[in-house]
């Protein structure tokens, strides 16, 4: 059957290949993306919606949520695919730092605008995280912003381990409501991924012989389209991360500390202004 999917980072990489798929196979759907040309290229081709949003303001999120909650009676499927490294230490105009914001922080907001929706309609919500979370990610529930020892790696492995925890606290708190939730490492896949980056993995991805050993994005986005695509309970378990299309036998230790789950569930519905009241 049909599902109507919002997928957000939809206008390159592995969003974009994803949106063709999840398109090509019959389903409809929403392009979201940053920037204004990529957007409407992908989303002109074919023939979709498209909204913008610019994650490294709420506000724009906030507008988001508010215009999908208005165009559509029901979403089958979230896809919280936009994220990214990025260089030196820097502040959005919320005040946080952009790392943590854009790849997390954002979608958490949008997620939970739109949670009444997904409820109804029994939604998957679908996060691309990162092998990154491991071997990068440490998270400091006090320092949140990176405040001290920030470098471009270790904020985007934080992140990236930030998807999976606010994954597995998803299926905690609304499971029993019908709602899943799984978080997927791509690959190394050849996109423009770290281009903007002072980060050790920028000369990895835009080296020739290096792209030679990435796959593609239409490979990177076969996670993101079978979780979108199959049923939860009976494909696949909610609260996973996944790689290579089973649960990753390694990740993080502290994606396993469901208390840490909860403390930055918390901390960020605070950050963002929300009511933080389990369902």
């Amino acid at each position: 059957m049909p599902k109507t999917i919002v997928v957000t980072g939809a206008s390159d990489g592995i969003g974009a290949a994803g949106a063709r798929r999840l398109h090509r196979d019959g389903h409809r759907v929403v392009i979201v993306g940053r920037s204004p040309e990529k957007t409407a290229r992908i989303a002109d081709e074919l023939g979709a919606d498209r909204f913008l949003a610019d994650f490294t303001s709420l506000a724009d999120v906030r507008k988001l949520a508010a215009d999908l909650d208005a165009a559509y009676p029901r979403v089958d499927v979230l896809v919280n695919n936009a994220g990214g490294i990025f260089g030196d230490r820097e502040k959005t105009v919320d005040g946080f730092e952009k790392t943590f914001q854009i790849n997390h922080l954002a979608p958490f907001l949008l997620t939970n605008l739109l949670m009444d929706k997904l409820v109804a309609g029994k939604a998957s919500v679908i996060q691309t995280s990162s092998a990154g979370a491991r071997l990068f990610g440490k998270l400091d529930i006090d320092d949140l912003d990176h405040d001290h020892g920030y470098s471009a790696h270790r904020a985007y492995g934080t992140a990236k381990l930030e998807n999976i925890l606010f994954t597995k606290e998803l299926h905690a708190r609304y499971a029993s409501h019908g709602l899943s939730a799984a978080a997927f490492h791509p690959g190394a896949v050849a996109t423009n991924f770290a281009t903007g980056s002072k980060s050790f993995m920028r000369p990895i991805y835009s080296n020739p012989l290096s792209r030679l050993a990435m796959v593609s994005p239409e490979k990177g986005a076969r996670q993101l389209v079978w979780l979108a695509e199959t049923t939860p309970g009976v494909d696949w378990h909610s609260g996973t991360y996944y790689e290579n299309g089973r649960p990753a036998r390694r990740t993080n230790p502290q994606a396993d500390d469901s208390d840490l789950a909860r403390r930055l569930w918390n901390r960020s519905a605070d950050l963002t202004g929300l009511d933080i009241s389990a369902p």
